[in-house]
């Protein structure tokens, strides 16, 4: 699928560069958004300022790299720099704790390894989109119904002063 440069970006965030690189493939197949890939968690807060719609983040990410912080952290500072971007946490874990936790601090949804990750993450992806496109439309329609009650009240602003001025010529 051919990508725009204004297309909005997905962070992909796993210190195995393959299972970037996956995900990165199949995702990039699907969808018209620049992927950014990153090793560590500290490197794609740096380029937060991208405004990614979506962070893919694995739960493990020091399990190479000892001195990273591991991924609630993370999403704990992503959640402190005030983005919309919806993050996805990515683990092999599969403990209740370990989604709770995640969720706790603002994961909008937890992905457990395994050979339906990827299509669940397909489906996470177009809901997101779904759902940003229900509110840009709802954006448009609020500016529109507040264009429109200033426009009324100004025609009934103005009908009423020409009838309060027809009404003292007589």
């Amino acid at each position: 699928m051919a990508v725009e440069s204004n297309s909005p970006y997905i962070f992909l965030v796993d210190d195995e560069p393959i299972q970037n690189e996956m995900l990165k493939d199949f995702l990039s197949e699907k969808f018209a958004f620049n992927f950014k890939t990153f090793e560590s968690g500290e490197d794609a807060i740096k380029e937060l300022h991208l405004n990614p719609v979506a962070i893919v983040l694995d739960y493990h990410l020091n399990a190479h790299l000892p001195d990273a912080k591991n991924g609630v952290e993370v999403l704990r500072e992503i959640r402190e720099h005030n983005t919309d971007a919806k993050v996805i946490m990515l683990s092999g874990q599969d403990k209740i704790e370990v989604a709770i936790d995640s969720m706790k601090y603002g994961a909008f949804d937890y992905v457990i390894k395994g050979e339906t990750a990827f299509s669940r993450m397909e489906n996470i992806i177009n809901y997101i989109n779904e759902v940003n496109f229900i509110r840009a439309a709802n954006k448009k329609y609020k500016f529109m119904l507040t264009f429109l009650g200033v426009a009324f009240i100004l025609v009934l602003a103005t009908a009423i002063v020409m009838l309060l001025r027809l009404n003292s010529n007589y």
